[in-house]
């Protein structure tokens, strides 16, 4: 085998660390080091000054180590396919199939033929000469380009380039695989790919003493770690070590084509959470003002890009969301498809109430219809995690890196995260009045600024495209009636079986009509800020019934109090109960078990000694006895017996009359106008619509009238 020489004699740097020969460096740096340090360029015969274009040196392969060497010698020796196949098809797909490197020198050599072919056609050199002169300019030896020549000759000039590609590629290399047990690697994938992320080579170190104790035959840290990457995909060791969400990230996103949408035929909502210290009003209950991170929900047209309403709270709440919904619908009107985040204050019942696609809490048959369902709006649910699934999320950053930065929230701001904190931390917090007056210039900016880029934008402002859209667009808008959904909650109660009086935020509501709903299941739906301003109640088939006052005020006038008292209180008990414990020092059991320690005797009777007398005043029965009433209750009392005996009067009349309801409405209705012209009534017309008006079916009457006018009689 000592006369055995490889095909290649000579190499250059770039060429050794193209190779990936055994025991050689991979990087053309590499190799250089290793020539100087082991000083090839002083060996004789073994290292020589390249010739052509570029210079360099070049080296005998007797240079290389002697796994090196072996390698060389045995790709000889191996049995080989055919360079390259016969077909014209197969010789393309071959050529398609080589590294870049080897692409590139074709096409440099196909180049230099093409010079000399237009030097011929241009002079009248021979092709001797011509062949000369181009290596002289480009650097290359004149024997090459006549070797290049032979190669191409016979073939059709479209098909040069694969037969001047480099030989020594013409194979895919192949390398002898070293043997291992595959348990080998599976210790060590099942180790690396975890959630923890251990570092490779710490996984190998565990993987080699597991198989010395087994005796399975292992790979260098080198090999296995190139095995590895050979058998494990990138995509499989992000999800294994990252989780699903990293992995989702390696996928395309959807693009959605928005040209196809109308203004408010889609819209989506989400909280943000602001990067700014704000300070709340002081409240009632509250020795300190709250000072926090406030949250915004935030609606925007899905169409335009445009923000159209938002609110914000201490909190993410499905209050929130109803007032800003609210305040959207009011203003631009009903929207046809909702797209919200799978949160808690979206999925609850006040706001999706009675969808079948909510994916939180039980869907029930008897759910109260909440906002957006009662309106007939088609409600979409984002991907849980998915920025990408609301476009909302894209503005949020916009706000996040120009709003939230201003320079009124100078020292409030806190970061977008823990490690971005600004030197100015925490030195100072911004009162909401102010906040809420630079976000809302932010906001508007925001749906002014020109030159957005989007596909339905060209250059326009969101405010552009959707007015111009907005005007030609079929808009629904809601009613009088519809309008109590997002002005007031919505609560599901009993009315007292007997009077009807309906028990709400701890204050009492009545009213005479009240006792024809007793006992039933009932829908109210109140001011959030002023519970005392009464309830709208409506029926379980949630038809208006009717308004209620509030005849007792003894909870709490707005939500927002009622919420930060209930804060209050958590506080006193959880103080109060740190206290409890530190005095109690027994347990309940150990002072039982010190009673069943103690000794028993048995007690003898006992007999009364003392015999409580009886004197002139009065005894514990009369104390106990409610004091005599008072002239102002006595008054109150018969007003309420009063009422309540004309409307049951009123009642029984209606009873007898075959008129309907709706046809007694519109008597009632057409003596009104008769009288709002200054025509006289009777006597009896003017007792009978006096009374008429203060039952609870004019008042529904009076309500359809208000939403519908005279059209409801036909």
């Amino acid at each position: 085998m000592a006369d055995i020489e490889p095909t290649k004699i000579w190499w250059t740097a770039t060429e050794i660390a193209d190779e990936g020969l055994r025991g050689m460096p991979d990087s053309q740096r590499g190799v250089d080091m290793l020539a100087k340090r082991q000083n090839w360029r002083a060996q004789p015969g073994f290292a020589r000054r390249r010739e052509g274009r570029g210079g360099g040196w070049e080296y005998h392969w007797k240079l290389f180590p002697d796994s090196a060497q072996r390698q060389l010698l045995a790709a000889l020796m191996a049995p080989r396919e055919p360079s390259m196949p016969e077909d014209r098809e197969g010789v393309w797909s071959w050529f398609e199939a080589l590294p870049a490197s080897a692409q590139d020198v074709a096409k440099a050599r196909l180049l230099t033929l093409q010079k000399v072919e237009a030097l011929l056609a241009q002079s009248h050199e021979t092709k001797f000469g011509a062949v000369n002169m181009i290596a002289r300019d480009t650097g290359v030896a004149a024997r090459s380009i006549w070797n290049w020549f032979a190669a191409v000759e016979g073939r059709r000039t479209d098909d040069r380039l694969p037969y001047l590609a480099p030989r020594h590629r013409a194979g895919a290399r192949r390398l002898a695989k070293v043997h291992a047990d595959p348990e080998f690697m599976d210790l060590i994938k099942s180790s690396f790919l975890r959630h923890a992320k251990p570092t490779f080579r710490s996984v190998y170190r565990e993987a080699v003493r597991i198989a010395a104790a087994k005796g399975i035959d292992i790979l260098t840290e080198k090999t296995a770690k190139r095995r590895y990457r050979a058998e494990v995909s990138k995509v499989t060791e992000v999800l294994a070590r990252e989780g699903v969400e990293a992995y989702r990230r390696y996928f395309p996103t959807q693009t959605r084509d928005k040209s196809v949408l109308a203004p408010l035929e889609g819209v989506n909502a989400d909280f943000h959470t602001w990067d700014v210290m704000v300070r709340w009003p002081l409240e009632k209950g509250q020795e300190k003002a709250y000072v926090g991170r406030p949250l915004m929900v935030m609606f925007q047209d899905l169409f335009s890009g445009k923000l159209l309403a938002w609110r914000v709270d201490q909190s993410a709440t499905s209050m929130a969301v109803k007032l800003a919904a609210g305040d959207m619908i009011e203003t631009y009107g009903i929207p046809e498809h909702v797209l919200f985040d799978n949160g808690r204050e979206f999925a609850s019942k006040a706001i999706t109430g009675g969808a079948s696609s909510r994916f939180r809490f039980k869907v029930k048959e008897d759910d109260l219809p909440g906002l957006f369902t009662s309106m007939d709006c088609k409600i979409h649910w984002a991907t849980p995690y998915s920025g990408q699934s609301k476009p909302i999320e894209r503005a949020f950053r916009d706000l996040a890196g120009t709003v939230a930065k201003d320079p009124r929230f100078d020292g409030a701001y806190t970061g977008n995260k823990p490690t971005s904190k600004p030197e100015d931390y925490g030195s100072r917090a911004i009162d909401l009045e102010v906040f809420l007056t630079v976000i809302a210039q932010g906001i508007d900016e925001h749906n002014a600024r020109q030159g957005r880029t989007s596909d339905i934008a060209f250059g326009r402002s969101f405010n552009d495209v959707f007015e111009e859209a907005y005007g030609k667009a079929q808009i629904r808008k809601a009613t009088e009636a519809q309008r109590r959904f997002w002005m007031m909650g919505a609560e599901g109660l009993s009315a007292a079986k007997k009077s009807g009086l309906i028990k709400f935020e701890g204050n009492e509501y009545w009213a005479p009509w009240c006792q024809s709903i007793a006992g039933e299941r009932i829908i109210v739906r109140f001011d959030p800020a002023d519970y005392w301003s009464g309830l709208h109640v409506y029926s379980a088939e949630n038809a208006y019934l009717g308004h209620v006052p509030c005849k007792a005020k003894v909870g709490f006038f707005d939500t927002d109090e009622a919420r930060t008292l209930a804060k209050v209180k958590r506080e006193y008990q959880k103080r109060d109960k740190a206290a409890v414990a530190a005095h109690k020092r027994y347990r309940a059991a150990e002072l039982g078990q010190m009673l069943d320690d103690l000794p028993t005797a048995p007690m003898a009777p006992v007999e009364a000694k003392v015999v409580r007398p009886v004197f002139g005043g009065a005894t514990p029965e009369d104390r106990r006895r409610p004091a005599p009433p008072t002239p102002q209750a006595d008054q109150a009392l018969a007003a309420v017996q009063a009422g309540i005996a004309a409307d049951i009067s009123m009642r029984a009349a209606l009873a007898e009359n075959e008129e309907s309801p709706r046809e007694r409405f519109r008597r009632a209705l057409e003596l009104q106008r008769a009288e709002a012209r200054g025509e006289e009534l009777t006597r009896d017309q003017r007792q009978w619509l006096g009374r008429y008006a203060e039952t609870s079916e004019y008042r529904g009457e009076k309500t359809l009238h208000d939403d519908f006018g005279d059209t409801m009689f036909a």
